[in-house]
């Protein structure tokens, strides 16, 4: 049999429209044991680099760079795809047209893509968890110091040229309680001993107690937790456990003055308790990289109160951002593509994260694991 011809490669396109097609230009049937040809979606901001990393990883195979504008319609014909779709997609409809194999999300939040018909599905999936948990853990602490040494007090001022001394309080020595611990929540916790911090955790899966966090405990005990903590932070999943799991009976159990921290997403909290709690001085304040919905309704309470600062989900931005996503997406191309098990694939889709264990490598662990080769 003659050798395979060179793979067809055409000229770079922008965004919005159909990359380079990579395809196998031999005449005839394709070999048995080849893999089909597939067609990969794409829907986070890559550069013709980052293309190029992709076609490296799967030569032979179509690469479309859907964009915002196209991924809804290029996705009924995806045999793969990775991304995070921010305009309505017809999961339902992409389901029952059957093609669509393997989800890699370019989010840790999953909340774009897990609707019922893909979680019921026997569509792979597998999330971004732990990529972005250094810039996330990063800004909660910036979020959390900024509020604790009172900066939009003195930004405001500052705006004003008045200088006059106003009080502070201290993030060192408190207690703070995180819930959710995971790829986010563990980072945190590292940042956080540098602060001599006691920290209290809660997970749907309280295993692996990372040494800086004194007690682990199941989800059913966040109230317990939210009874000692000066700084509640919230870093775990949205779904149909988690949604609005901060509300009025959660609040009113963290310690009087204390601050509520959300990272997470928005609809974990009750817009009108967590407005109540801050109003009636429960609550010291609160700090959020999320809201519900986004962006938050100018009507909103929480715009005007000076104990609150927000943020518009800019957390996980970072300029190595899209390097390690590509990163992720092509070791787990290459693990597709030779049958190896998937980093952060989500063993139950319901509960929208992968779990830890030993059957599920994580993203966090394999760069642990090359960073000490």
């Amino acid at each position: 049999m003659p050798n395979p011809k060179p793979l067809a490669v055409s000229t770079f396109c922008g965004r919005g429209h159909s990359w380079d097609r990579l395809r196998d230009a031999q005449d005839g049937p394709r070999h048995k044991e080849r893999p089909r040809s597939m067609r990969i979606v794409i829907c986070y901001p890559i550069q013709k680099r980052h293309y190029e990393q992709i076609a490296a990883t799967a030569p032979g195979h179509e690469i479309v760079d859907a964009g915002q504008q196209g991924v809804a319609a290029e996705l009924f014909a995806a045999d793969i795809y990775c991304g995070h779709a921010k305009v309505p997609v017809d999961w339902d409809g992409v389901m029952r047209q059957g093609r669509l194999q393997w989800i890699q999300s370019s989010a840790a939040g999953m909340d774009h893509c897990l609707v019922p018909s893909v979680i019921r599905s026997d569509v792979v999936v597998t999330s971004a968890s732990g990529v972005l948990a250094d810039q996330v853990a990063e800004h909660t602490i910036a979020l959390l110091t900024g509020w604790c040494r009172n900066l939009p007090t003195f930004f405001r001022a500052q705006q004003k040229k008045i200088f006059v001394r106003q009080p502070t309080r201290d993030l060192h020595r408190s207690t703070v309680g995180i819930a959710g611990l995971g790829g986010v929540g563990r980072r945190l916790a590292q940042l956080l001993s540098g602060f001599n911090t006691r920290i209290l955790a809660t997970d749907m899966f309280p295993v692996d107690k990372p040494p800086q966090v004194e007690a682990l405990w199941p989800a059913e005990c966040l109230e317990e937790m939210a009874s000692q903590v000066d700084f509640l932070v919230l870093c775990a999943p949205l779904n149909e456990a988690t949604r609005g799991m901060i509300d009025a009976r959660v609040l009113s159990s963290i310690k009087r003055f204390g601050v509520l921290a959300n990272m997470a997403r928005g609809p974990l909290v009750v817009e009108a308790d967590l407005v109540q709690a801050l109003e009636t001085g429960h609550l010291a304040g609160a700090v959020m990289d999320v809201t519900d919905p986004e962006p938050l309704p100018a009507e909103s309470r929480l715009w005007e109160m000076p104990n609150v600062i927000i943020t518009p989900h800019v957390a996980g931005q970072s300029a190595t951002r899209i390097d390690n996503m590509t990163h992720l997406f092509c070791e787990n191309l290459r693990r597709w593509m030779h049958g190896d098990p998937l980093i952060n694939r989500l063993a139950d889709k319901s509960l929208g994260f992968p779990m830890r264990d030993s059957a599920t490598p994580l993203w966090v662990d394999f760069c642990k694991n090359l960073k000490a080769i």
